[in-house]
């Protein structure tokens, strides 16, 4: 016996809801599916072409080779010169006897500060003294002889006044005999005897004029010896004076070169206190308040310094003392053996600490209203074309331009011309940038 029965409307009507709602399931996961897949091609299409030609620029990249760039950079308005100077007296001398003798004594030794007139040594010169006694005794001779000159010439001027008395007590006689001649009262030889008598006292003034012409003549001629005399006179008495040696000025006695006893030659010292040979000086003395530093100068900051410029002086040996000098002038000439200027600055030594011969260090305060630029020494090209920086173009490719140097400070040099400041430079340039290289910048950090 069957025991199934016939479906009811109420399964069937369930039969065809589960079936719809499998076939609206599946779709919703189709158009999920299809969904997804294009947010999926939308976004990782534009990367993989990103990708791609990301690979693309790093090959491309890997064949270009990268070199490191800087900019050039201006350098300090106000820049420092230091050079190397030395420290010489303003005043130096040496000192020479000019008086010959035997030097008695010495008052000054090598150290001693001395003053203006001081007296250094003694030499004992009897010629000299000899000299001068008899220069003396020929200036009192020549002073007699005008003595006796001036009373020759007083006697002769009163003949010459007697002689033109007689000559006129004379000349009236004979006019008058000339009258009493005309009138008869007296006989011509009479009057040609008066005429006789006024002729020779007219030759007898002539006679004593030429006597007083003569005596002045002798007083005029002795007042010359006289003054030849004195002349000689002082002049020894000058040489005399020189027996004593003094100080021309106020310093330090740096060299001695005589001693007791020993023979001295006007005009010359004694190279050896042991022995008589001559030399060239008694002494040596510098000024030590007034210093002088030269310092040369190198031609290519010749230009730069002015008469009145300051500097700081330094030594060694008094690390904490800053001297200040003055340029007060310049040898206005390059020496073309070192093509320096050798330029001397003065400065101030009252408390007598600086010494002469003393090594300095001289910095300038230089300055520029155009200053160069600087860059490393190491983006510098020296080569057959001259000293070059390597610059890259706006097309990233190498050019080399030449420029100038000026300062070298070591690790950086200064560039007087050949660069705007605008340029991008290879900082320490090979070989193998050539010119015309295209190359990979890449900025250097400081």
């Amino acid at each position: 016996m069957d025991s199934q029965h016939p479906p009811s409307p109420d399964s069937e009507q369930q039969t065809t809801s589960r079936k719809r709602r499998g076939i609206g399931r599946i779709g919703w996961a189709v158009l999920g599916t299809v969904f997804f897949g294009s947010l999926l091609l939308i976004g990782i299409l534009p990367r993989l072409s990103q990708r791609s030609e990301l690979q693309a620029a790093v090959k491309e990249a890997s064949t270009i080779p990268s070199v490191d760039v800087i900019t050039p950079r201006r350098a300090a308005a106000t820049t420092n010169l230091e050079l190397p100077g030395s420290v010489v007296p303003l005043n130096q001398t040496t000192i020479y006897a000019r008086s010959t003798g035997y030097l008695r004594r010495w008052y000054a030794d090598i150290g001693d500060r001395v003053r203006a007139g001081q007296l250094l040594a003694e030499i004992d010169s009897p010629d000299t003294d000899q000299q001068v006694l008899q220069a003396k005794a020929e200036l009192a001779q020549a002073q007699a002889n005008i003595l006796q000159s001036r009373a020759s010439l007083a006697k002769s001027v009163s003949d010459l006044k007697q002689a033109r008395a007689n000559l006129l007590i004379a000349r009236q006689s004979w006019e008058r005999w000339q009258v009493l001649v005309k009138q008869g009262a007296v006989p011509q030889q009479d009057a040609d005897t008066k005429y006789a008598t006024y002729q020779a006292n007219l030759a007898s003034v002539e006679a004593a004029q030429n006597t007083v012409n003569s005596d002045s003549a002798n007083v005029k001629a002795a007042q010359a010896s006289a003054y030849a005399s004195q002349a000689n006179f002082q002049r020894n008495t000058v040489l005399q004076s020189y027996k004593k040696v003094t100080a021309p000025f106020s310093g330090i006695i740096t060299a001695r070169n005589v001693n007791t006893g020993v023979l001295i030659t006007a005009g010359s010292g004694n190279s050896n206190t042991s022995s008589s040979t001559s030399n060239t000086s008694l002494y040596t003395i510098a000024a030590y308040d007034t210093l002088d530093v030269n310092v040369n100068v190198p031609q290519s900051s010749s230009g730069i310094l002015e008469t009145g410029q300051t500097a700081q002086i330094t030594v060694r040996e008094l690390p904490q003392r800053v001297f200040r000098g003055k340029v007060v002038r310049t040898s206005n000439a390059i020496d073309p053996n070192t093509r320096t200027l050798l330029t001397q600055l003065e400065i101030q030594n009252s408390d007598g600490v600086l010494r002469p011969g003393m090594y300095a260090s001289v910095k300038f305060a230089i300055n520029r209203t155009n200053a160069p630029f600087v860059i490393p020494d190491s983006a510098l090209v020296v080569n057959a074309g001259g000293t070059q920086v390597a610059t890259i173009t706006k097309d990233q490719t190498v050019h080399y331009q030449k420029v100038a140097v000026g300062r070298d400070y070591g690790t950086e040099v200064e560039i007087t011309s050949g660069l705007t400041g605008n340029e991008s430079l290879i900082a320490t340039p090979t070989v193998d940038e050539t010119e015309g290289l295209r190359v990979q910048p890449i900025a250097q950090t400081k």
